[in-house]
């Protein structure tokens, strides 16, 4: 047996459209999102369907990315709406990227109606092997030490 009707759910909207909710409101709400590493970079997907990727705005001020989009609502004056989930109105999500980014290398692409951020690590940051060679290393006078080392 399949519910179609969810008292929950209708409650959910009905609150939402007294107080203000997702439906016809210019609150800004977040959009679904994955981030993952993969390799020597990290890999954002944020879901965007339907909206306009002219409206899409990415900025990276002080190691905060900011993503931005504006879904438009229908203005169609002859219909007559039976149902409406789809958000409407100013979308972001805010992210402190962390030490060892290569912010100035971020590469955006759109697909589908999804915004992908490729956001490399900097060279600083990779992980590197210390190559160890065998023998006295040589200890020239400009780097001795002034005083010796002694343990108790």
């Amino acid at each position: 047996m399949v519910l179609t009707f969810d008292p929950f759910r209708e409650f959910d909207r009905l609150a939402g459209q007294m107080f203000g909710g997702a439906a016809g409101s210019t609150a800004t709400m977040a959009m679904p999102m994955d981030l993952y590493r993969s390799g020597d970079h990290f890999v954002l997907h944020c879901d965007l369907a339907g909206i306009d990727p002219g409206s899409v705005q990415v900025d990276v001020d002080n190691r905060v990315l900011t993503i931005r989009a504006e879904r438009s609502a229908r203005t169609d004056a002859d219909v007559q709406w039976v149902r409406r989930e789809r958000a409407t109105g100013t979308f972001e999500r805010r992210l402190t990227l962390g030490d060892g980014l290569d912010l100035d290398k971020i590469a955006a692409t759109w697909q589908d109606g999804v915004l992908t951020l490729t956001i490399p690590v900097a060279e600083a940051a990779k992980p590197r092997r210390i190559e160890i060679t065998t023998g006295t290393p040589a200890v020239t006078s400009e780097t001795a030490p002034q005083q010796a080392i002694t343990s108790s």
